[in-house]
């Protein structure tokens, strides 16, 4: 009774929530031992644990583990397909254990359970958290990668909240440990669907035996007889995509068949045509347990990205070249965008929209000025003339226009800034069309119109220099005139048809996430796949440690 005496009143109502008269000695003399054991490595984990918690027991009693060790555990068992084998391992390991000490075993015993179950409970609270990469890892090596090959690669991760500590006070409180560690989940992009792919994917690759496919030849179409068609109708059904089809030996690539593969090139981001070629070949003939890895390292970036809980939410994800505007949780609005191209990466982020520009200017970024538009001009002095540039003397609102024949552009190439302003003023050939969408962030990004309407029929759109073009710029300013009081469509239409400069401020900003995707599960509960174009899964996929 001592030691309780000292504790925060919270944590002498937990205790006496669930303790009886007879198991107050044997937490005084466990806590006693915790603390005289974890002080021994005063810089160890288990002492700034256990000191945040004032050394109490959580996970034993005298005659039996608590319901904390209890939840734990059945957590753990609930997640055991999408969590390192090792850690599921260990879970099944300490269950035996407790059995044996709580047969026969001592007061230490006791005390070595409970501390092993602590290493457990944080390996589990990491998991939920980060997963299964080493993000300091990632990020040195994206550092790495921007260095060798001279780009400006960034990716900001959010993560979890809290400490293992913290969140365990916070159960004390509440009582009940499932509930606090289900705040630590990631709930965003349909993580617990992707979580159910991730089961099938994983049992699909234990028990199919799939050979390789080929069709002896440049294309495979619908009509057409095949010795790959059983093979195709494995493969699908192995994965639950092959639908209503029969997997029978027939080689005719019939109506069935064609729908379910029509589906398949859909959710692999190909051309739905039905024709079987070679990008269609190859995704068949990934190996399951590669793509069970893919939904792995998908799994633990959505854990790090923000975890949004609000009515309206922009969400742009890179590999799929696509925006959805979505509303509770449903697409309200989706279209092609263009993002960054390899050398100018769009990043991985998250902020707010909260104002759009009508007529906007186009400010040319330093970067662009001292890799593209210098060069130029050194080769031809009226470079800038010909792209309808205009090049003042500062961003005063009266600074003189530069005749850029009468500088020496050569100093401004490789200096850390440029002393002019670089502008395109507003109109229908500004490289931002006629209207962009803000969200502050670091990296100078937003999205906005363009005059280059035709890359948007390519099915692979990296052109930009890092921002997010928007394939239909007036649709999206339709949707927030929907959504925000402040956004008059009306009088945005007659702002458009001149060339004055206007912001119009949102009554409340709207969360929008740039994110990174190659695999996920979409809105009508259907598995994506997408081509890696920034390299970053294989970048991710060296900083795995499970």
């Amino acid at each position: 009774m001592k030691r309780l005496i000292v504790l925060p009143i919270f944590l002498c109502i937990f205790f006496l929530s669930f303790l009886n008269a007879a198991d107050y000695d044997f937490h005084e003399k466990v806590s006693s031992l915790i603390e005289q054991t974890v002080k021994k490595d005063s810089n160890g984990y288990l002492n700034r644990f256990y000191k945040n918690i004032y050394y109490i027991p959580v996970w034993v009693h005298e005659h039996k583990i608590s319901s904390f060790s209890t939840s734990l555990l059945k957590s753990i068992e609930a997640n055991r397909h999408n969590i390192p084998a090792s850690l599921y391992n260990k879970s099944l390991q300490l269950k035996k254990r407790a059995s044996a000490v709580y047969s026969r075993g001592s007061i230490k015993d006791k005390l070595a359970l409970e501390l092993a179950m602590s290493t457990l409970y944080s390996q589990y609270f990491s998991y939920l958290g980060s997963g299964g990469t080493d993000w300091s890892l990632f990020q040195s090596k994206l550092v790495a990668k921007n260095r060798a090959y001279d780009i400006d690669a960034k990716w900001v991760n959010y993560g979890a909240k809290g400490s293992p500590a913290n969140m365990l006070k916070d159960a004390i409180i509440n009582g009940n440990l499932e509930t606090s560690m289900a705040g630590n989940r990631a709930f965003s992009y349909n993580y617990d669907k992707l979580s159910e792919k991730l089961k099938l994917y994983k049992e699909a690759a234990q028990n199919s035996h799939l050979q390789k496919i080929t069709i002896g030849k440049k294309y495979l179409k619908p009509g057409e007889k095949s010795n790959a068609i059983p093979l195709i109708k494995e493969r699908l059904a192995a994965t639950d995509e092959l639908g209503e089809c029969s997997l029978n030996s027939s080689k005719l690539y019939d109506k069935c068949l064609l729908e379910a593969v029509k589906r398949f090139q859909k959710n692999n981001g190909l051309a739905s045509s039905g024709v079987i070629g070679s990008k269609t070949l190859s995704a068949l003939n990934e190996s399951l347990a590669s793509r069970a890895v893919k939904i792995e390292m998908n799994l633990d970036r959505i854990k790090q990205f923000n975890q949004r809980d609000e009515k309206y939410h922009v969400v742009i994800n890179i590999p799929d070249f696509m925006l959805y505007f979505m509303e509770n949780d449903q697409v309200k609005k989706k279209m092609r965008v263009i993002v960054g191209n390899k050398r100018h990466p769009t990043p991985v982020f998250g902020s707010r929209v909260a104002y759009i520009v009508l007529n906007p200017y186009w400010n040319v970024p330093d970067s662009i000025i001292q890799k593209e538009f210098i060069p130029k001009m050194l080769k031809d002095p009226d470079a800038m003339k010909k792209q309808n540039i205009n090049i003042t003397k500062s961003w005063a609102k009266d600074a003189p226009l530069v005749d850029p024949s009468t500088v020496d552009w050569e100093e401004y190439r490789y200096s850390k800034t440029v002393p002019f302003r670089f502008a395109q003023p507003p109109g229908y050939g500004n490289a931002l069309g006629k209207i962009k969408f803000i969200f502050p962030n670091d990296f100078s990004v937003y999205m906005h119109d363009t005059p280059t309407k035709r890359l948007f029929k390519r099915d692979t759109r990296a052109f930009s220099h890092g921002c997010i073009r928007l394939s239909e710029p007036m649709e999206m300013l339709r949707v927030f005139s929907e959504v925000d009081s402040n956004v008059n469509l009306g009088s945005s239409r007659s702002i458009l048809k001149g060339s004055k400069e206007t912001n119009v401020y949102l009554a409340k900003s709207v969360p929008v996430d740039v994110v990174y995707l190659t695999a996920w599960v979409n809105p009508s509960g259907e598995l994506q796949f997408r081509n890696d174009i920034y390299g970053y899964d294989k970048l991710q996929l060296a900083c795995r440690v499970r």
